[in-house]
């Protein structure tokens, strides 16, 4: 740990997962830190962090941390564990994993893991190495991006948009399912700076939200419909000439397809399926098709329905349209993780599985997984996650959870939700204590992050627990045996992705951040990895496997059974189930409020910050109402996963929320999800 310090001020990075990966500015007092600010020379980050992060200290030291390894002693459900020491621990997981692989199988063994901290070596390094090894169940981890990036990659080839920081020089910039303010906050200051040099800043989205108090004007549909809302555009643009027939004669394919089925989505037409009216919808498309450069953020929200995967991939066909992709400023973002890509396969090593078809479970669908008595999962693994508060239809997976025959390890922090039907809890460090790799899914700067105290307690990494589990288990020391530094090295080792040339270890090491591509960042339309090597309006890859080649809007596919959809979507101090134990950021948010539209409301006979009942087939929650405008008719709204708290009235959204997956990329369907409300009794 040749980087912590007694006093001063050092250099770190932000490892959750948020588009932002901001460098910080850390100042420590007799080893304890006592001051997080944003890092002022960071190019993106410029000194501004989110509150949340600004007293990250409270969470490294919270009196609840867990600080060494513990056996739950009580019936699962409860938090009553006794400590145990690692050795211990080590000894009853490994003996749990060789009587399961003996009896049922390594693929009874099933990792659950997800983006708890973003740093490479911690979040896909040693643990996807030991688990393929193991020959353990694959997981596919598509809870929070997986439709949009498929969609987005069919039209664009990959996760690749512009640089954020030319969004500086956009005149348009709309903001597309995305509450930005609460999830990006650097590329609200990126577009703040553009506004000051003339910008217009719409929001595009289902629930009026800070962001739409922020922007200069907000556009409010119908969830689910934003397909139909981009092809009304498009209709109107192609109507009246405004199509950049240069540019999609050299870059793009398709378009005449496009064309006929845009040609469909009369502005009115258009109107009855997003209730946006046809009149804003054309005034839209003609701002859209004359300004320029103009940008599209793609936001996370639109792809949690059972058509995210096609709408993301409609509202990406809409830059190459105009012509947007060949001006600086112009184009669009769902996500940058291609320009940073690593050599995933050498720190990985998937050619270690004993069995490549080894079947793999979604993420998505825990709950089914864990009730199967066909293939029963014998032993659950959990880390950088708490499954038993985010997992869709959280009723199932905590029936799966409470298993007897379930022998359930989790890693982590605190003892969360999931802990509580866990066997053996392991005490996790926080990211402060790591050296570690961090590349960032907006920005283009990948960041070394070097230890900047010591570890707290019994507390370990989880590269340091998966390499230690490997070498107690037998394991090929030459694999397993090795340091942060060396696995760093090998994530740098990309010979298939040339932006990364001389960005080594040493390198960072000096710099602390360098950008992929550096300073000569090739055009997007220079390097767009599709099938034709253009940008594809029409996908014969996906005529291929059943998909409407060209982008057409869908139905949501939940039964219409209860009056209304129900978006779950963030708030603005928690990231997931992340931060929702600290005291601090539980007041700034107060309490889970259920927003319901005021004519709604008064037909259902409900007040304002009334308790009622929210339920479906799933389950059901308690909630406090909030009656307004900010949501549609039809149309409910809470934010925020907050731990359970039956003392305070707090209870997990997703006992509500399904486990059907996405058109595309098996992604989850949060948002697709309908419910009923009803007065809620006492007595």
């Amino acid at each position: 740990m040749n980087k912590t310090i007694s006093d001063g001020t050092v250099r770190s990075v932000c490892p959750f997962d948020c588009p932002d990966t901001c460098g910080l500015s850390v100042t420590l007092e007799d080893g304890k830190i006592t001051k997080i600010t944003g890092d002022a020379s960071h190019p993106v980050t410029r000194g501004a962090i989110c509150n949340k992060v600004r007293h990250l200290n409270e969470r490294v030291y919270h009196p609840e941390r867990l600080l060494y390894p513990m056996r739950r002693v009580g019936p699962k459900g409860s938090l009553d564990f006794e400590r145990i020491t690692w050795e211990e621990a080590y000894g009853e997981i490994t003996a749990r994993m060789e009587k399961i692989i003996l009896e049922h199988g390594a693929q009874a063994i099933l990792p659950y893991s997800f983006y708890g901290n973003m740093g490479v070596l911690n979040a896909e390094g040693m643990d996807r190495r030991f688990f393929h090894r193991l020959g353990a169940s694959q997981l596919d981890r598509t809870i929070c991006n997986a439709a949009g990036a498929a969609g987005y990659a069919y039209t664009m080839g990959a996760s690749m948009g512009i640089d954020p920081e030319d969004t500086v020089h956009t005149k348009l910039f709309l903001i597309w399912g995305c509450n930005l303010v609460s999830t990006n906050m650097h590329q609200t200051m990126l577009a703040s700076e553009a506004r000051k040099n003339g910008a217009v800043i719409i929001h595009i989205d289902v629930h009026r939200n800070r962001t739409s108090a922020w922007a200069d004007r907000f556009i409010h549909l119908r969830p689910g419909t934003d397909a139909a809302l981009a092809l009304g555009m498009m209709h109107v643009i192609i109507r009246d000439g405004l199509a950049d027939q240069s540019f999609l004669n050299q870059h793009a394919i398709g378009f005449d397809d496009l064309a006929a089925q845009a040609s469909e989505y009369t502005p009115e037409y258009a109107e009855s399926i997003t209730g946006v009216p046809a009149a804003e919808i054309e005034e839209l498309a003609r701002l859209y098709g004359t300004a320029s450069p103009s940008f599209i953020r793609i936001g996370n929200g639109l792809q949690h329905h059972d058509n995210g995967g096609m709408t993301v991939r409609t509202i990406a066909c809409l830059p190459a349209l105009t012509g947007q992709w060949g001006i600086r400023g112009g184009g669009a973002m769902k996500g940058n993780g291609w320009y940073s890509r690593l050599n995933a396969r050498k720190i990985e090593r998937p050619d270690l599985m004993p069995d490549p078809n080894v079947r793999t479970v979604s993420m998505n669908q825990l709950g089914d997984a864990l009730l199967d008595p066909s293939n029963p999962v014998k032993m659950l693994f959990v880390y950088n996650s708490n499954p038993a508060v985010v997992a869709p239809d959280q009723n199932r997976v905590r029936d799966g959870l409470s298993r007897y025959d379930l022998f359930t390890v989790t890693h982590d922090l605190f003892l969360t939700d999931t802990c509580k039907y866990s066997d053996i809890v392991l005490p996790a460090t926080s990211h402060f204590e790591n050296l570690d790799l961090y590349t960032s899914y907006w920005h283009l700067y990948l960041q070394l992050h070097e230890p900047i105290m010591e570890t707290m307690g019994e507390c370990k990494s989880n590269f340091t627990l998966f390499k230690e589990l490997a070498l107690r288990l037998g394991f090929e020391r030459e694999i397993f045996d090795i340091s942060e530094e060396q696995m760093i090295r090998e994530a740098l080792d990309s010979d298939n992705n040339p932006l990364l040339s001389g960005i080594t270890f040493e390198a960072l090491k000096e710099n602390s951040w360098m950008k992929a591509g550096g300073s000569q960042l090739p055009s997007v339309t220079a390097m767009i990895p599709t099938p034709s090597g253009k940008i594809e309006l029409y996908s014969e890859k996906m005529r291929e496997l059943g998909f409407s080649p060209v982008p057409v809007h869908t139905p949501l596919r939940e039964p219409e059974k209860y009056p209304f959809l129900l978006m779950t979507g963030p708030n603005h101090s928690f990231i997931n189930s992340t931060f929702a134990n600290q005291e601090r950021l539980q007041k700034l948010e107060k309490e889970p409020l259920l927003h319901m539209q005021l004519d709604d409301a008064a037909a259902l006979g409900f007040q304002d910050g009334e308790r009622v009942k929210v339920r479906n087939d799933r389950g059901e929650v308690e909630i406090t109402l909030r009656v307004g405008r900010d949501v549609l008719p039809g149309v409910l709204v809470t934010q925020g996963l907050w731990w359970d708290d039956p003392s305070n009235g707090r209870q997990a959204v997703n006992a509500l929320t399904p486990q059907r997956l996405a058109d595309m990329g098996g992604g989850a369907t949060f948002f697709s999800n309908r419910v009923e409300v009803v007065k809620l009794y006492k007595g």
